[in-house]
């Protein structure tokens, strides 16, 4: 189940005369949910709103948008996690709700540097919560001008910047250029490789497929995100996270009964087989990986790990590559604990290492944005 690209029912004949219409097709694009992807940046009044107007276009597990910023003084934010848009199931330690809040983070300090300023972060300035979040604040950032700034090139990538869920090309190897541009992202909290080699990439691609199995047939797992499905412009306006199911096509699947959560919540469904499907002709399209590996199991780590991934991210926009997350291996759920233990045995990886992130890499079609609630509904006022 693709997380965003699903599920087409086999009998689809009379989805014939809705998605004919030209008008009906015209009308399903959430332009609302998709605003923020134009509006970043056209207001330079606030050197913090003009951060966090591109800050909110992270990406971010199950599309949860989890950050609340405080504008606390005129150049001081403290990042906060909105801890009901946590993932209990999936997530039980919210070690990804972390990564996301350090991929929200970096594009923060590139847009700072954007405009002419540094950002320094100080992150758990409170102590590293654990085995959950609390209440207690993820960072605080502050705005230092800095004549010395130059916008990062990374920077003009944010827009452009997709997790690409679709098969990649098979026929196109990534240069080891790309490579060592990535490899070059790695720092001291968290170190970015690559894996190309055929036999490695086999192996990681059917762990991959066997962790998707898992998590899909976990009751609970798949349940967290069949609840957070967006089916149609409205819904995806009302609420722009979570999983959007949108686009003429599914959305006349949804008006003509044959896709609802109901349906993609039950394994003997045509919807469910065929999302199944679907994401195996995916995994199987994927010629290498990108990984981002902590040194231990550190709340820093996470952190620094996002901030990582984000910039891998850019980068590979930036070469005109597509990376998407494949999570589900790493997940800590107690169903794919042996899944996850395999998949770190074959890449190498033993305690206190930690692998945080896991990317197909490849050659990718172009793929829409993502919805996102408007940078004014995360932010509020000391």
């Amino acid at each position: 189940m693709n997380r965003r690209l699903f599920l087409v029912s086999a009998g689809t004949t009379g989805l014939v005369a809705v998605a004919g219409m030209s008008a009906f097709s015209l009308t399903r694009t959430p332009t609302a949910a998709l605003a923020p992807w134009t509006e970043a940046g056209a207001d330079r009044g606030d050197p913090r709103r003009f951060v966090v107007a591109h800050a909110v276009l992270a990406p971010n597990p199950h599309n949860r948008q989890p950050w609340i910023v405080e504008l606390t003084r005129p150049l001081t934010m403290t990042l906060w996690c909105d801890l009901d848009r946590r993932l209990p199931h999936t997530d039980p330690f919210d070690r990804q709700i972390v990564i996301g809040l350090g991929c929200f983070t970096e594009i923060a300090s590139l847009a700072a540097g954007a405009i002419g300023y540094r950002l320094d972060v100080a992150a758990f300035p409170e102590g590293e919560p654990q085995p959950r979040l609390d209440r207690r604040p993820v960072a605080h950032l502050t705005l230092v001008r800095d004549e010395a700034a130059r916008p990062d090139p990374l920077f003009g990538q944010i827009k452009a910047r997709r997790s690409t869920k679709r098969p990649f090309d098979m026929a196109k190897p990534v240069p080891v250029s790309a490579l060592a541009q990535l490899q070059a992202l790695s720092g001291p909290l968290a170190a970015v490789a690559a894996l190309t080699a055929p036999d490695a990439v086999a192996r990681v691609r059917a762990l991959a497929w066997e962790a998707w199995e898992i998590e899909a047939k976990t009751a609970r797992t798949h349940q967290e995100s069949v609840d957070l499905m967006r089916i149609g412009r409205r819904e995806i306006e009302a609420n722009p996270d979570g999983i959007s199911l949108g686009g003429p096509f599914l959305e006349g699947l949804s008006l003509i009964g044959q896709l609802s959560r109901a349906q993609l919540a039950d394994p003997a469904s045509s919807a469910y087989r065929m999302g199944a499907d679907m994401y195996r002709a995916m995994l199987a399209a994927t010629p290498a990986y990108c990984m981002v590996v902590a040194p231990d199991e550190s709340r820093a780590g996470q952190f620094a790990a996002g901030r990582a991934y984000l910039r891998a991210n850019l980068a590979a926009a930036a070469a005109g590559l597509s990376l998407h997350p494949v999570s589900q291996a790493l997940q800590e759920f107690p169903e794919m604990a042996g899944v996850k233990a395999r998949l770190e045995a074959a890449l190498g990886i033993a305690a206190p290492n930690r692998l945080h992130m896991l990317a197909r890499l490849g050659y990718g079609p172009a793929v829409p944005q993502t919805p996102r609630w408007a940078a004014s509904t995360r932010i509020r006022t000391a």
